[in-house]
């Protein structure tokens, strides 16, 4: 098994259109390196590296999965069907990133054993026949993107429509667990571990430092060891050694919880597991690149242990959460990080590992808080979880969920795809860049106020592929539309999600996307023209969730009133966290180490992504689960109903957007806002759901970009309390740095900034890497910035946006039924002004020499609804009240028109 990783520079940037030049780069690339050494059956990742302007390089494959270069018995696919391939590729490419430039080409060659036996071929003899090739058309018989394959399921499954309700299990006994901490030293800019512990955590017994059990890399002689890295990987195989002996004694032990495993601590469990443990079968759960779980077998398939991440159960520094849950523990120390190196360890031995004890100590009151916490209000283990979102999940499924009166429905995978384009998230954006005297505040709540409050879409949804002839207020659901923005809405409501980088959006102009139906009732009656085109419509039933949200808030409440801040934390995060996992997406990466059989299976489908060598035998393979090729791939989540999580996001955006529409609104960030002007009374209360809470008065703020601000305060007497910058430049963004930028928006600084703590997966180590960035004001991402005429930066003003790609034949068909209907409203209005000047001028209310500049019609106003009561003012100042009032026939009813696509329009 081979990896190939050949790659094009290009000396000067090569346009996007350039798609002749760039499809022959990449043939040239296969020809000189792949080709040659071609023997088998080979699939290829190809890369293109893209820049605009001064802007970083982006990486972006070619296509999202890798594209075969041979059939299933090795034979080579036609050079020109390759390249064809790889032109439409292009040219689809430049739909999303027009105006980019292509500075290099890579390939990630993935190569099988020869299963052909034949030799490789020399590059010139293969250079003569791809030019051969390419000149002539693609033979039409063989299509790169559909080559027939397998699922990855060898049977089909049954999944159930709605969520169900659990299976109740008798009475449970608390599990102990293990935790434990890693202290790690740079050695070529790679993290090595140098002292490791552990520690059993017993339900209800006192826990005491001298239960640890710690491992120190310069306890191991250096003659047996010679070599640092020799004597860490020695030290973790005593810690593995230790652990399984616990849980060898102990049947009921089997999860050991690290602080953060999945960025730090897992890769050297991980690959320490992979290299020097082959009796073990390890299965690490990873998804998008995020690491849960790694399960622990042995070779009878016995699961033997498992690591497991704390911090998807309680999100949060270990030190915040030890002062929550459990302050009688103490604080969190400290160490000196520059003086350890690896001359100095053995002379340091007794601080450092006494500053890992007590992470390790904190980290076992925390859990075993929680443990004790969570079991006695609901006599649930939570070691059985690996999320706080799967605990809130069991939670409602278990305690609050009617199965009978209001099942959830599961979607299918027509259904989950159309209605995940609907899935938005929160509105976060910048409006004016500098204040002072601002008020901040935050609501309470928000997402389970309006789980609580509003009607949620129930029963099973029923697909609408034409609603021309329905209302829109009989409408509830989720619908793909045609969507109309005025250009006189500065703050506007709908979402939009660019095409180029996935950036959510709220533009002004014309697009199509799938929305909430409420939300498009909302946007219409501000001044949208919203035409449905299809979709898929539910029963708009009374949320679900009242219950799970009452409870939760009321036993938050008394906990509060009684001082117990650690059950009012874990409250909290119940309440916050159910909504989000019925959003959980059924297509993500998925990682898995497997044997040369099982990689090889999973190399030939069109799922593969990628894959790491560990050692004989042993791969780590990630690939795409439900690619959206057909009902044969589709494995959906188990408790996943996106439609209950898009319109819970929906609704919040319409609960806000009376607050981030007033004028004085100078930033909001999904539920809060910052105001020039107090909120009236009635909205504002610390306790109560739903209401604002004041988090802070500002006496000046920077608000530059989204998650781009600063602000001083009175209780700060003027200095900077808050900073926040979304970026690698974090660490180097000052106080100053705002001021700066905001007198000078144009201005850019190139800065070095050091990650210590990155994780390369495809190495499975943490990093130390050291960058250059360009420091810049992003925010014509997501609106435009706005200047007085001295050039002065005083806002911002939305996008504007014309995408009417979406449109399909239905869609299209209802544009241009609403451009004719406009086109007879307008002819309408037309004549009914002439009849008008006509009457003006029986009644003398007008002279004929005012006729030719009363013919034309007034254009309509920028409004979607017209008052239906005004009327016509007299323009006559030379006549007398009495004509005025005579009969009130001087004052003529104008009719103005709401221009809406349905019935009653």
């Amino acid at each position: 098994m081979r990896l190939l990783i050949p790659c094009l520079e290009y000396r000067d940037p090569i346009s996007l259109y350039e798609v002749d030049i760039l499809g022959l780069g990449v043939m040239d690339l296969l020809v000189r390196y792949v080709y040659p050494v071609l023997s088998g059956y080979a699939k290829a990742n190809i890369i293109f590296y893209l820049k605009v302007g001064e802007d970083d390089e982006i990486a972006k494959p070619l296509n999202k999965h890798s594209i075969p270069l041979t059939l299933d018995d090795g034979t080579e696919i036609p050079k020109s069907d390759i390249h064809a391939h790889v032109c439409r590729s292009i040219f689809k490419l430049i739909e999303i990133y027009d105006g980019f430039s292509v500075i290099r080409i890579a390939i990630r060659a993935h190569f099988q054993d020869n299963i052909l036996g034949r030799p490789p071929r020399f590059k010139e003899e293969l250079l003569e026949e791809v030019i051969s090739e390419c000149l002539q058309p693609a033979s039409g018989e063989i299509e790169i993107s559909n080559l027939p394959v397998k699922s990855l399921r060898s049977t089909k499954r049954e999944y159930s429509k709605h969520i169900t309700i659990p299976r109740k299990s008798g009475k449970i006994a608390l599990r102990p667990f293990l935790v434990a901490d890693t202290e790690t030293i740079f050695i070529d800019k790679t993290h090595v571990p140098y002292a490791i512990g552990v520690m059993m955590v017993i339900p209800g017994e006192e826990l005491m430092l001298d239960r640890i059990d710690t491992y120190f890399s310069e306890d191991y002689s250096s003659i047996i060891f010679p070599t640092f890295e020799e004597r860490s990987t020695q030290m973790l195989k005593s810690l593995i050694f230790r652990i399984e002996n616990i849980t060898r004694r102990n049947s009921t032990v089997k999860a050991v919880y690290f602080h953060n495993l999945g960025r730090f601590d897992g890769s050297f469990i991980l690959k320490h597991l992979a290299l020097y443990h082959p009796n073990y079968t390890v299965k690490p759960l990873m998804r998008d690149n995020k690491l849960y779980e790694i399960a622990v077998y042995s070779k009878k398939k016995r699961l033997l242990f498992t690591f497991k991440d704390s911090l998807h159960l309680l999100p949060g520094r270990l030190d915040d959460l030890a002062k929550n849950l459990c302050p009688e523990l103490g604080s969190k120390g400290s160490i000196s990080y520059e003086d350890v190196r690896l001359e100095t360890l053995s002379t340091m031995k007794s601080g450092l590992l006494a500053y890992m004890e007590q992470d390790i100590l904190l980290l076992g009151g925390i859990m075993q808080k929680f443990q004790d916490l969570y079991y006695k209000a609901y006599q649930v283990d939570i070691v059985k979880k690996l999320t706080t979102a799967s605990l809130a999940l069991s939670l409602f499924r278990e305690k609050y969920y009617d199965a009978d009166n209001w099942p959830i429905h599961i979607p299918n995978q027509n259904e989950d795809t159309f209605l995940r384009r609907g899935y938005y998230g929160g509105h976060t954006d910048a409006y004016t860049p500098y204040g002072e005297n601002l008020y901040y505040y935050d609501v309470n709540s928000l997402y389970p106020f309006i789980m609580k409050e509003f009607p949620m879409p129930g029963g099973i949804p029923v697909w609408h592929s034409n609603l021309e002839s329905m209302e829109l207020d009989s409408m509830f659901g989720f619908i793909e539309a045609y969507v109309e923005c005025p250009k006189s809405i500065k703050k506007p409501f709908l979402p939009y999600r660019n095409k180029k980088d996935g950036t959510l959006i709220f533009p002004t102009g014309t697009f199509v996307g799938v929305y909430y139906s409420e939300e498009l009732k909302y946007a219409r009656d501000i001044g949208y023209t919203i035409i449905p085109i299809s979709g898929y419509l539910f029963d708009k039933m009374e949320s679900p969730f009242k219950g799970y949200v009452n409870s939760l808030f009321e036993s938050r409440s008394n906990a509060k009133k009684m001082g117990n801040d650690a059950l009012s934390y874990v409250y909290k995060l119940l309440m916050n966290s159910l909504y989000g996992r019925f959003g959980i997406n059924p297509q993500s990466t998925r990682t898995e180490m497997c044997d040369k059989s099982r990689r090889d299976s999973l190399f030939r489908r069109t799922e593969f992504i990628g894959e790491v060598f560990i050692r004989e035998d042993l791969y780590m393979v990630s690939y795409l689960t439900n690619p959206g090729k057909g009902p044969s791939y589709w494995e959906p989540p188990k408790n996943s109903a996106v439609q209950l999580a898009a319109a819970i996001t929906a609704s919040a955006r319409i609960y806000m957007y009376k607050y981030t529409s007033r004028e004085d609104c100078y930033y909001t960030d999904t539920d809060s806002v910052v105001l020039g002007n107090p909120l009236p009374e009635d909205d504002v209360s610390s306790s109560e759901l739903g209401k604002f809470k004041l988090e802070d008065k500002l006496v000046r703020a920077y608000f530059l970009a989204p998650k781009c601000y600063c602000y001083a305060t009175e209780e700060s007497e003027g200095k900077t309390k808050v900073l926040k910058f979304k970026g690698a430049g974090k660490s180097v963004i000052t106080p100053e740095w705002f001021e700066e930028q905001y007198a000078d928006p144009s201005r850019s600084l190139t800065e070095k900034v050091t990650s210590h703590f990155r994780p390369d997966w495809k190495e499975l180590e943490v990093i130390k890497k050291e960058s250059t960035i360009s420091l810049r004001t992003v925010s014509s991402t997501k609106r435009k910035s706005s200047f007085d005429e001295n050039g002065k930066w005083v806002g911002t003003d939305p996008l504007d946006i014309n995408d009417l790609s979406c449109l399909n034949y239905i869609g299209t068909k209802l544009f241009f039924n609403l451009k004719r209907k406009n086109a007879l409203l307008e002819n309408e209005n037309s004549a009914l002004s002439q009849k008008l000047v006509q009457l003006e001028l029986e009644r003398g209310i007008i002279v004929p020499r005012e006729v030719e500049s009363r013919k034309k019609p007034q254009p309509l106003e920028d409004k979607n609804t017209l008052e239906d009561n005004d009327t016509l003012e007299d323009k006559n100042p030379k006549r007398g009240e009495e004509e005025r009032g005579e009969e009130n026939v001087n004052s003529v009813k104008r009719r103005r028109w709401t221009i809406f696509f349905d019935k009653s329009s």
